[in-house]
């Protein structure tokens, strides 16, 4: 189903009136609230220096589903030796199956490098992808989730907490949980990295077919990209748990914001809700146009 987003602009012009007598003073704006029709459960706007804009329970702890993945390619980034070769083990293709998880499509048998299971991982939010990168960077999933949640802590992400390398449901139904202050503090700092931010801003990846593996489209599942103008990533999510989540970034001249949505009632929404606040963030009117197509992730 396509959905077909129309923002209506706000007119900045005032019906006409008797001018006011000589001696009375014009009363100065008072700037807006917030912005206005957000239904995300919890959201946060900042600059790009970290200060917040505007919040709604930004220390409010929810699910964030596949917003994990951030997480999880941070850890690699920062591991580096990008260019080793992981071979797809038929578990890690089992797992996506097992679970109904969004999967990259990898084929057991094939090897691809670290660097290219970042794009399986973050445009088509692929678990199969997610799980290699943790088995081999752990090595072992166990080991890795523990390096998410030390690293989490030495950002300062305090109502973070890890239980797996995807934001799955399990152990638990609400496993993978944070905030949304927090996951701007993760965004800023996951931005710095080229290896991380060149996926997360592309729309499509592709690689042909060669002795090593077969060939491979991933489209990104974040639907801001290409649809509102100056969008550079981040990443989205859903479980039943978490709802719809997003993590999201623009920049507008020398003007860049952060902001994170969690719990939006649709997919729709959460792409509606970023787009609200962050036109109300650069102060313009809330004109977009987006188009999305549904999505599960």
């Amino acid at each position: 189903m396509r959905y077909l987003w129309v923002m209506v602009a706000v007119s900045s012009a005032l019906p006409l009136a008797a001018a006011p007598p000589a001696a009375a003073t014009t009363p100065p704006a008072v700037p807006a609230a917030g912005p206005a029709g957000v239904k995300a459960r919890t959201a946060l706007l900042a600059d790009g220096a970290g200060r917040v804009r505007w919040a709604r329970g930004a220390d409010t702890r929810y699910p964030i589903a596949s917003v994990t993945k951030v997480m999880t390619a941070l850890v690699v980034v920062r591991a580096g030796d990008l260019d080793r070769t992981i071979t797809v083990k038929r578990s890690y293709v089992d797992y996506g199956v097992r679970h109904g998880a969004s999967m990259a499509g990898l084929r057991a048998g094939d090897r691809l490098t670290a660097r290219r299971l970042l794009y399986a991982m973050l445009l088509p939010s692929g678990s199969d992808a997610a799980y290699a990168l943790a088995d081999s960077y752990g090595p072992g999933w166990p080991r890795f989730v523990a390096k998410m949640n030390r690293t989490a802590r030495s950002l300062g992400m305090s109502n973070t907490r890890y239980d797996n390398f995807d934001g799955l449901p399990w152990p638990a139904r609400t496993a993978d949980s944070s905030t949304p202050r927090d996951l701007v503090r993760l965004a800023r700092t996951a931005l710095r990295y080229p290896a991380l931010r060149r996926p997360v801003t592309a729309r499509t990846h592709r690689l042909a077919k060669t002795r090593a593996h077969r060939a491979y489209t991933w489209t990104n599942t974040n639907q801001m990209l290409g649809s509102y103008r100056g969008a550079a990533g981040v990443k989205t999510g859903f479980t039943d748990a978490a709802g719809y989540c997003l993590l999201f970034t623009a920049a507008r001249g020398r003007r860049t914001l952060i902001g994170a949505a969690l719990g939006a009632p649709t997919s729709a929404d959460r792409f509606d809700d970023a787009a609200r606040m962050l036109n109300w963030g650069f102060g313009v009117p809330t004109d977009s146009l987006l188009r999305t197509t549904e999505s599960r992730d």
